[in-house]
């Protein structure tokens, strides 16, 4: 059998890109050359612990913005996507670059995704006109990337729970539902005709006919809900969509901004939005207990990581009037790819108590979350 085990050599290699420093002194003996030399620079300039001359490992890639695009291109090259999307991340939080993202060049040069938009609506209000068109080209092109992973589930799963959310005891023959019928009936399985008799017919409404269910997403936009929010604003739009779902979105910090009128396009709700800024919550859910009609057909999801600046008392009664009401309310503490963010643990403990149990939630997870809000069943809690 041939082994697969690396070379000594390769080994040696890895392990200098690993840990750096000049040829030697980490301990590899292990000298670099061509493409890992490079590779290595690109290291060093984000991840090096030095801050002398240019040969030292975190000679950093100072505030020179053709430096920093050179830089860009050459981990694009050099790593896969998923890892430059890291490197980005870690550059803009360790050597303050961001910046130089309301620069043009530096935008057409990075890699877009969920994290990038954050970064890019935190600098929204600074950002100069000559950037603000390539900053919408790149949250639209995250956006579009994001839709086209995340509708059409969401809309199979959640016209399906209408479908079941809506069922009739005496329905007309095209809408039977003949799955559910015979199971129901089987005790009435007549074997010498080989047929089940159907005492009782269960039928579903049809989801295209108007308005089934009302469905409120208020979002947290204090800064480290930044991916939730570009989350939340793609599914606003998707639900929005969809004829037989009547979509609210709402967004807070201390005031509250109603973006139901721009949920045909999510970038511009995107760009609505100001992240950072204080929180109260209490405020938002007041705004969206008034916007309620059919309580019993209301679905109102509270993204937030709950820390409250507001009346938390006021909060705790508002979600308690809702639930009584017949409104059902989904508590996520982000609705994102990175598990829950630092949270207010006895707000959350608050609201488990009133029946509106608080969990972080991926994108994938989501429509399943919605499906079973709209059918008023258990929620699919992830396990902690």
């Amino acid at each position: 059998m041939t082994s697969t085990r690396p070379s000594t050599d390769e080994r040696l290699r890895r392990w200098r890109l690993v840990l750096g420093g000049e040829a030697g002194a980490e301990g590899t003996g292990r000298a670099l050359t061509g493409q890992d030399a490079a590779m290595d620079g690109a290291l060093a300039a984000l991840y090096g612990r030095g801050k002398g001359t240019a040969k030292d490992r975190g000679a950093g890639l100072g505030a020179s913005a053709p430096s920093v695009a050179r830089w860009l291109g050459d981990i694009r090259g050099y790593f896969p996507s998923s890892v430059v999307q890291i490197m980005q991340r870690d550059a803009i939080e360790r050597l303050g670059l961001a910046t130089l993202l309301l620069e043009p060049e530096m935008l057409e040069a990075v890699e877009a995704d969920v994290h990038l938009v954050g970064t890019l609506l935190s600098l929204n209000k600074a950002m100069p006109e000559t950037t603000r068109e390539t900053a919408r080209a790149v949250v639209r092109k995250v956006v579009a990337d994001l839709e086209k992973r995340l509708a059409t589930r969401t809309r199979a799963t959640l016209t399906g729970a209408l479908d079941r959310s809506t069922r009739i005891s005496r329905p007309r023959h095209r809408d039977i539902d003949w799955d559910r019928t015979i199971r129901a009936n089987l005790k009435n399985y007549l074997p010498e005709h080989g047929t089940v008799v159907p005492e009782r017919l269960i039928g579903h409404g049809r989801a295209a006919r108007g308005v089934k269910k009302d469905v409120v997403l208020c979002i947290d936009q204090s800064g480290s809900m930044a991916a939730s929010v570009v989350y939340a604003s793609v599914f606003g739009a998707v639900l929005a969509s969809m004829r037989s779902i009547a979509t609210r979105l709402v967004v807070f910090d201390t005031a509250v901004v109603d973006l139901t009128d721009q949920l045909d396009d999510p970038v511009d709700v995107l760009f609505g939005t100001q992240l950072g800024g204080g929180t109260d919550i209490n405020r938002a859910l007041a705004y969206c207990q008034s916007q309620i009609t059919r309580p019993a057909d209301t679905v109102v999801v509270l993204i937030s990581d709950l820390y409250e600046g507001g009346i938390r008392d006021e909060m705790l009664k508002r979600v308690a009037a809702m639930k009584a009401s017949g409104v059902q309310f989904v508590a996520l503490l982000a609705l994102s790819d990175e598990g829950a963010p630092a949270y207010d643990r006895e707000h959350a403990a608050a609201l488990a108590a009133l029946g509106a149990p608080a969990f972080a939630c991926t994108p994938d997870l989501f429509p399943e979350v919605m499906a079973a809000a709209i059918e008023r069943r258990p929620l699919p809690i992830p396990q902690a």
